[in-house]
C-alpha cells in the first residue's frame, strides 16, 4: 500500500524532532484588527446570523469589514476560502495568482466554471467572489508570487491565507510572514488527508519549526502526479477560513502551536502540537527557494544533463522502431491510475515505486537502451538516475514527458 502524504510528512517532521502528540496546548489571541465605523442597513441585514452570535456581535463583524485578507492562489484552497472569506464579510479580499483556469480544475476547484476554462483564475475568482458578495473590495494581483514582489504585496494585508501545492512558494510565503511580522493560514491537501495550521512568528512557531528543511527532492508527490478529492479542498478551506475569523474577531483558540490533521476515509481528525525549534534562526531576507527545495535532486540533474530528449526526438525514435531500424525500450513510470488517462504508443507501464523499492531493474533489457518517461519529466529523471548507478549507462528520458507528448504530439488524449 502506498504512504499516505500527511504519514510521509509527519514521519519526516517528527525524524527532525519537531512536533509531538499534544492536545492541551492551545492559544487564545487577541483580535487582529480595530473594528470599523459602522456597518449599512444592508451589511446588517446580510450578516445578521453572525451578528446575533454572541461571541461574534457588531464588533466582530465590524472586525472582518475592516479586515485585509490576501489569499495565495485560487485553485483547491483558494476556492472555497475565497468564497467564504467573501461570505463572510471580510473587507477586502487579495487574491495572488498567475494561472488560466483548466477544465482539470473543475472537479475541485468550485470557484470557476466551465465557461472560465481559458480565463485567467484570478478574474474569474474575482467575479465569484462579487457575484457571493458585492459590498466587499477584491484586489488582483494577477502575477507569480515571488522574490520581487512578495514583501510589497504582503504589506499590503492583515492576514495571508496560503493554499500553494509547492514548497518553494510554502518557504516564500512564510519567510515574507516572518520578516513583516504577518499572521498566516497554510493549509494543505493531498489524496484523502489535509492539514492546516496558523503560523505567526511573534507568538508562536512558523512553517520551519514543522519543516526546518524542505523533504527530499521527488519524496512528496504533488497533486498534479497523485490526485486529490475534490471535496477534501471543501473540508480544509474551510477549517482555514474558521481560523481567519477567529483571528480577525480575536474570538476562540488559535491553531497556533498545532497541527490539525484530516483523514477522509477514516473520517477521523486529529492534532499535533508543533513546538518552536530552540536552535531555529528566524529569516532577515529571501532566498534562491528553487534551489532551496530542489525540484529534483542533484543526482537526477547530473543523470539528465546529457540523457534527455524531446517528444519529437522520441516519435522520430519511435517511427525507426517501427521500421526495424531502431531497438529500445520504452518505460512509463507514472502510476496505473495515470495510464489510463493518456500514454505514449508502444511504452511498457513500470512505476517509479519499483524502481525505489530495486523490483524493476530486472525488467530491463541488457541489450538495448532504455527510454523513460512520467507526466513532464521529473520523476523519469530521478528514476534515470537509479538505472545509471546501476549500469544502464546508456539510458535516457524524455524531456517534458507526457503531457509534452500530448500538447505536441498527440492531442487527441486528454492532459491531466
Amino acid at each position: 500500500m502506498t504512504p499516505s502524504l500527511a504519514g510521509v510528512r509527519l514521519r519526516y517532521a517528527m525524524s527532525r524532532g519537531i512536533h509531538t502528540l499534544n492536545s492541551e496546548h492551545k492559544v487564545s489571541l487577541p483580535p487582529l484588527v480595530e473594528p470599523a465605523a459602522s456597518l449599512t442597513v444592508d451589511e446588517v441585514r446580510r450578516y445578521s446570523r453572525h451578528i446575533i452570535i454572541p461571541d461574534v456581535g457588531m464588533d466582530g463583524q465590524k472586525r472582518m469589514k475592516n479586515a485585509r485578507v490576501l489569499c495565495v492562489g485560487a485553485g483547491g484552497l483558494g476556492s472555497p476560502a475565497l468564497l467564504y472569506l467573501a461570505a463572510a464579510g471580510v473587507g477586502t479580499i487579495g487574491i495572488v495568482e498567475f494561472d488560466e483556469v483548466d477544465e482539470s480544475n473543475l472537479q475541485r476547484q468550485v470557484i470557476h466554471g466551465q465557461s472560465d476554462i481559458g480565463r485567467p483564475k484570478a478574474e474569474s475568482a474575482r467575479d465569484s467572489v462579487l457575484e457571493i458578495n458585492p459590498y466587499i473590495n477584491v484586489q488582483l494581483h494577477n502575477e507569480r508570487l515571488d522574490n520581487d514582489n512578495v514583501l510589497e504585496i504582503f504589506s499590503q494585508y492583515d492576514l495571508i491565507l496560503d493554499g500553494t501545492d509547492n514548497f518553494a512558494t510554502r518557504y516564500l510565503v512564510n519567510d515574507a510572514a516572518v520578516i513583516l511580522g504577518k499572521p498566516y493560514v497554510w493549509g494543505s491537501i493531498y489524496r484523502f488527508e489535509g492539514q492546516v495550521s496558523v503560523f505567526w512568528a511573534e507568538h508562536g512557531p512558523n512553517y520551519r519549526d514543522l519543516y526546518p528543511e524542505p523533504p527530499p527532492a521527488g519524496m512528496v508527490p504533488s497533486c498534479a502526479e497523485g490526485g486529490v478529492l475534490g471535496v477534501l479542498c471543501a473540508t480544509i478551506g474551510s477549517i482555514m477560513v474558521t481560523e481567519a475569523v477567529k483571528l480577525i474577531t480575536g474570538i476562540g483558540e488559535s491553531l497556533l502551536g498545532r497541527l490539525m490533521v484530516y483523514d477522509a476515509l477514516e473520517m477521523s481528525f486529529r492534532t499535533l502540537k508543533i513546538r518552536k525549534d530552540p536552535n531555529g534562526v528566524l529569516p532577515t531576507e529571501l532566498i534562491d527557494y528553487e534551489a532551496f527545495c530542489g525540484a529534483i535532486s542533484d543526482e537526477a540533474a547530473d543523470a539528465a544533463k546529457d540523457s534527455t530528449i524531446s517528444v519529437h526526438q522520441l516519435k522520430a525514435m519511435l517511427e525507426a522502431r517501427d521500421r526495424g531500424e531502431q531497438s529500445f525500450v520504452l518505460v512509463d513510470v507514472r502510476e496505473p491510475n495515470e495510464w489510463d488517462i493518456s500514454r505514449i504508443p508502444g511504452a511498457e507501464l513500470i512505476p517509479k515505486g519499483e524502481f525505489l523499492m530495486g523490483d524493476a531493474l530486472s525488467k530491463l533489457p541488457q541489450d538495448k537502451p532504455t527510454v523513460l518517461y512520467c507526466k513532464v519529466g521529473g520523476r523519469s529523471a530521478e528514476v534515470l538516475a537509479l538505472v545509471k548507478a546501476a549500469g544502464f549507462s546508456d539510458a535516457i528520458h524524455v524531456g517534458g514527458g507526457v503531457s509534452a507528448w500530448v500538447n505536441q504530439i498527440d492531442p487527441s488524449q486528454p492532459t491531466y
